[in-house]
Order: C-alpha cells, then sequence, then structure tokens
C-alpha cells in the first residue's frame, strides 16, 4: 500500500507522463513537421466568434494546429502549456504582449414571447421583468442604465449564469432579459429567437485581446496566428465600430 506522501507523488508523476505522452503523440501525428498552438480562450468567444472562423485559417496554414482550452481568468504562462490566450478584460499580464481585437458592445435581449405584444420597452416598463445576470459582472446592469440616463430599482438582482452561452439560453428560454456582446448573439438575433427591447448599444469597459508572452515572440506558429487574427478582427470591428 502507498503511504499518503507516495499517493501525492504517484498523481504529480502521471500527470506528467499524461502531458509527455500528449507531446509525443502530437509529434507523431505531425510527422516532425508544422507546428502546434496551446490556446487559452473565453469559452462563448470561442465557441461564436473565433470557431466560424477557423476553418479559413486552417486551410491556409494545414501546418499549424490550434489546440482550444477554455480558460475565464488571468493566469502565469510559466505555471502552464499555454503559448496564447484569448481574453476580455485588462491586458496587463506580467511577462506578456497583447493585441488588440476589438471593444465589447452589450445589448439588451430577451425573447419575443417574453414582452409581446410590445416590440421594445419603455422606461416604465422595466420593473416588471426578472433581469439575468452575469456573476463575474455585478454592475454591468447598473453601468449599462447609467449610459440610458436610468436607474432602476433591483438592477443587481436575479438569476446569476457564470457564461454568456448559459444567460443566452435562459433568455432565450423567457427566463428574463439579458444583458450580451452583440458579438456573442448575431445568429440568435438574425433568427429572431432573441430580440433587442431597446435600440441601444453601450460599449463596456471591456475589450477582447490575444494576450502571449514575451519568450514566444520568435515563435513562427504564434506569430502566424497573431497576424490573421489581428486581421480578422479588424474586418470585423471597422465597420461595427468598435475600436
Amino acid at each position: 500500500m502507498l503511504t499518503e506522501a507516495g499517493l501525492a507523488y504517484s498523481r504529480k508523476v502521471a500527470a506528467r507522463l499524461d502531458d509527455v505522452e500528449r507531446d509525443t503523440v502530437e509529434l507523431m501525428g505531425r510527422g516532425g513537421t508544422g507546428g502546434t498552438l496551446e490556446v487559452a480562450v473565453v469559452p462563448t468567444f470561442a465557441t461564436k466568434w473565433l470557431l466560424p472562423r477557423m476553418p479559413k485559417f486552417m486551410s491556409a496554414h494545414p501546418d499549424i494546429t490550434l489546440n482550444l482550452t477554455t480558460r475565464t481568468r488571468p493566469f502565469l504562462f510559466d505555471d502552464t502549456e499555454f503559448d496564447a490566450a484569448l481574453y476580455a478584460g485588462p491586458a496587463t499580464w506580467p511577462g506578456t504582449r497583447s493585441q488588440f481585437l476589438m471593444r465589447e458592445s452589450l445589448i439588451a435581449v430577451c425573447s419575443p414571447d417574453l414582452i409581446a405584444p410590445r416590440k421594445t420597452l419603455k422606461t416604465s416598463d422595466w420593473p416588471r421583468y426578472r433581469l439575468l445576470q452575469q456573476s463575474t459582472r455585478p454592475y454591468a446592469w447598473r453601468d449599462w442604465f447609467a449610459s440610458r440616463g436610468m436607474q432602476v430599482d433591483g438592477d443587481m438582482s436575479g438569476p446569476r449564469f457564470e457564461l454568456f452561452s448559459m444567460q443566452t439560453e435562459a433568455a432565450i428560454q423567457g427566463m428574463g432579459i439579458a444583458l450580451i456582446p452583440r458579438l456573442l448573439i448575431e445568429d440568435e438575433l438574425s433568427r429572431r429567437v432573441l430580440i433587442p427591447v431597446v435600440q441601444h448599444e453601450y460599449l463596456s469597459d471591456r475589450s477582447y485581446f490575444l494576450i502571449y508572452p514575451e519568450q514566444k515572440l520568435d515563435s513562427a506558429s504564434l506569430t502566424t496566428l497573431r497576424k490573421w487574427i489581428e486581421r480578422e478582427a479588424r474586418s470585423y470591428r471597422e465597420p461595427l465600430g468598435l475600436g
């Protein structure tokens, strides 16, 4: 029987052996050519904005493999296997460089059935409806209302969700009104399973960045990714005035 110290040691060794096996399989699969980039991503942004564009990257650069892993909070690159991160928030990570992608525009949306027969809401209508909250942004609704010169009681009350994808589905199911970045719900808006409750968009204090460690500046694969994603972001943000 292993002692407690032996069990702890075996778990650490097993994790490292898993990493070695993963890297070995990756090298064998690539035949020793090309490169692999490990990218940490905020999940809904990656699903809704990045993934629909990735086939173009894969077609143009078949020798580069992108592995995506969700991370919602800052971290130290030295403690991980990541080569870069797609992140929404301040880009002041120690020992890193950042590439600005776009600012975030928030809109208030809900299921059409929730406010029917209304198409939009007046100021006096808001207290009738539940506000869906983003758990990592407790003041989001208050800031959005302030941008319209409004105060609404209970602007910090309502069900809380960690991910925008959860909040989006809750809004589609009629659970309340959600405040979500437009770029994450363009498909839902086009299909009209969600509608804006007012014609107002608010540029929040959040922006999206590609962040990477300074020691990776000479990585050819990372340079290729950085240039490609900056072009894609620029073509998206400029028509919409997102920076």
